[in-house]
């Protein structure tokens, strides 16, 4: 594998506008055309319209457990940011590649397809499994049904390696994640009457002012995990709306936040302890006013968090095959709770680039990364040759 061959597969990979609000075909097709005639055996596993897909493509035995290398196809939108060049078309300057998604992760897929061939010459002992999957940015969507679809399979892989931007460091963990929407109803009337209304904004801010109490708990007083930069378990509150004017006693109001939980916390336990509140010290005083006020969540995305142990197998065979002896932790989310938890296969993040460039504009990824990327996807070709 060459530099310039994984340079010119992300090319490729960045001239689909995969943001996830569009289908992913178009380039699971361009993918899947270029392994089939390699030997790859191909499946997709489409979401309920049709219109997007993951692509589960395996080279080598079947009947023993192999490699999982792992990324999503989708991107995050450039709408709204200042690009100094189209960001669907791949420029490098000066060393750094430049385009959505170069980073985030079309770097990682593009080091896999550039090794593809190589695959497919190989005396593979153990399979070599590539999951691209697609929604990873709208809340691990896709993956879930992947994960699923590997359940049914009578073999299950031996590892799993999620190839989001880590500059190529090994990371073992990183928190659970609960997205929840609320609506609160309430009652209008005209401001002059507030108290016989129910002030949706005001219930709203009581909710808001309840979350960041826990939050300030977690962070004074709850477990740590030294690993992560921030190493506690936390709340945020990302949007808080409602009313129409200042005369007007607001009938709706909406909140958005989150939980991202270490792995000594529950975030469903968190979430428990909101809606507790909720609906045992809010809803009883707005329903004393008017009966059809009240309180909804909504958990609308999330992911189980990944707590791999630093002493695993996996861990010491990634640290070996990268050249590397350290691991950390990382606060932000990805499909590798998926495959772990739910799907028990033991897994390590690993990818190239850096996640500070990540949904930013003029993304961008440097080539030496692209280039240790790649020794990493020749050192795991080795090791299922050695079986």
């Amino acid at each position: 594998m060459t530099p310039e061959a994984i340079v010119a597969h992300l090319r490729d990979l960045v001239a689909f506008d995969t943001t996830s609000r569009n289908s992913n075909l178009p380039l699971i097709d361009h993918v899947e055309a270029y392994l089939a005639p390699l030997g790859f055996t191909c499946e997709r596993v489409f979401d309920e319209t049709g219109t997007k897909a993951n692509l589960w493509a395996t080279i080598g035995p079947e009947d023993v457990p192999g490699y999982v290398l792992s990324g999503h196809t989708d991107v995050v939108p450039v709408d709204g940011q200042d690009w100094a060049s189209d960001p669907f078309v791949l420029t490098e300057k000066d060393g750094r590649l430049y385009g959505r998604g170069s980073c985030d992760m079309k770097g990682f897929l593009a080091a896999c397809l550039a090794a593809a061939p190589a695959m497919a010459k190989a005396d593979l002992k153990r399979p070599i499994h590539l999951a691209f999957s697609y929604d990873e940015e709208v809340g691990c969507v896709g993956a879930r049904g992947l994960v699923a679809r590997l359940a049914e399979k009578s073999v299950r892989p031996l590892a799993c390696f999620v190839g989001e931007p880590t500059s190529m460091g090994v990371v073992v963990g990183h928190k659970a994640k609960r997205s929840v929407a609320v609506t609160v109803r309430g009652h209008t009337v005209h401001s002059s009457l507030a108290p016989q209304g129910v002030n949706a904004v005001e219930f709203a801010a009581l909710l808001v002012a309840k979350i960041r109490e826990i939050a300030d708990r977690f962070a004074q007083s709850g477990a740590r995990d030294g690993l992560y930069d921030v190493p506690f378990t936390t709340t945020h509150v990302g949007v808080l709306k409602g009313g129409t004017a200042l005369n007007i006693v607001a009938d709706r109001a909406e909140i958005l936040f989150e939980v991202r939980a270490i792995g000594g916390d529950d975030p469903d336990a968190v979430l428990a302890e909101i809606a507790a509140h909720a609906r045992d010290v809010l809803e009883p005083r707005m329903k004393a006013v008017r009966p059809e006020a009240g309180i909804a969540l909504d958990v609308y995305a999330g992911f189980p968090g990944l707590d791999t142990p630093p002493d695993a197998e996996v861990v010491t065979l990634v640290k070996r095959l990268a050249g590397r002896n350290e691991h950390s932790k990382v606060a932000y989310g990805t499909e590798a709770g998926l495959f772990s938890e739910i799907g028990g296969i033991p897994t390590v993040v690993i990818g190239p680039g850096d996640i500070a460039q990540a949904h930013q504009a003029n993304e961008w990824i440097a080539k030496s990364e692209l280039e240790a990327c790649g020794r990493f996807v020749e050192a795991v070709v080795t090791e299922a040759s050695r079986g």
